[in-house]
């Protein structure tokens, strides 16, 4: 891992996603890029009966690059952070095509962002800005709740089918295992294409162990495949999880409004953090 990028408002849910993605680049030796984006700057071309003027856009972008520079001071002045490098940009657009350019540009390897998640109509027909970074980042993204106490990973669960899709989680869970040794509960949901019996899956997740190295690795299987994202919230709580990892095909348009997107609900409405994997066709 060489770059992580997050996002800030300067609320106090985006400083707590700041701190843990400042301690996953200190951990890793890796750059950390803050970005705050200006999305009003967005909306004015829809809405230019509220425009702002140029002059206003330009105070507001020196009032954001002094705050920026400010947050990047009190970091790294903590002794684990002194020698972290952390980089800053100002930029005008939507939230999630912002970040999602911002990390091809900058080659980051990992998105981490402090969500409130979105529940009842803001959900059905809106969604969160979480939902639509999950649905467009090229790289894996970790989703930080407003309830996360400290980010000391012990325990993760991976939610997976174990179809050949489903490596990419496996692989970015070994990258992790590299600078923080866990124990994983693979959480096996069946699907109406799953295997035949008990050995199938054992074999499966050998398998796909041995091949990325994946270690500390036990397998569970779901009792109730009825509501998966209750069975996996359930399943985390009951095994005191310090994180969810979930690959996502990044369902978009008629599909996603047909089938929705089982990683994207976990994580607007997990306690504890969700890792979001993008599955890569």
């Amino acid at each position: 891992m060489k770059k992580i990028l997050v996002p800030t408002d300067f609320s106090v849910n985006a400083d707590k996603a700041l701190y843990i993605a400042a301690e996953m680049a200190a951990n890793a030796n890796a750059t950390l890029e803050i970005l705050h984006v200006n999305t009003s700057a967005a909306y004015t071309p829809l809405m230019p009966e509220y425009a702002i003027p140029d002059d206003g856009f330009d105070d507001y972008a020196e009032s954001v690059s002094s705050d920026l520079h400010a947050l990047k001071r009190v970091l790294v002045s903590q002794p684990k952070f002194a020698n972290l490098t952390v980089e800053s940009r100002v930029e005008d657009g939507f939230l999630h095509t912002t970040m999602n350019r911002i990390a091809q540009d900058d080659g980051c390897d990992m998105l981490v962002m402090g969500t409130k998640g979105a529940t009842g109509a803001t959900e059905f027909f809106v969604g969160s800005n979480t939902e639509k970074v999950i649905r467009t980042a090229s790289c894996p993204v970790l989703v930080v709740p407003q309830n996360t106490k400290d980010f000391k990973i012990r325990t993760v669960v991976l939610a997976t089918t174990l179809r050949p899709d489903q490596y990419s989680a496996f692989e970015t869970l070994v990258e992790w295992q590299k600078t923080n040794l866990f124990d994983v509960k693979v959480l096996y949901l069946n699907n109406p294409g799953g295997f035949a019996n008990m050995e199938a899956i054992y074999t499966a997740l050998n398998e796909f162990c041995t091949r990325s190295g994946l270690i500390n690795a036990e397998l569970f299987t779901a009792t109730n495949t009825f509501n998966e994202e209750r069975t996996i919230l359930s399943f985390a709580d009951e095994h005191a999880a310090d994180l969810i990892a979930m690959a996502t095909h990044q369902r978009r348009g008629v599909s996603h409004m047909m089938f929705g997107s089982l990683t994207e609900d976990t994580a607007n409405h997990s306690d504890i953090p969700v890792l979001c994997i993008p599955i890569h066709n």
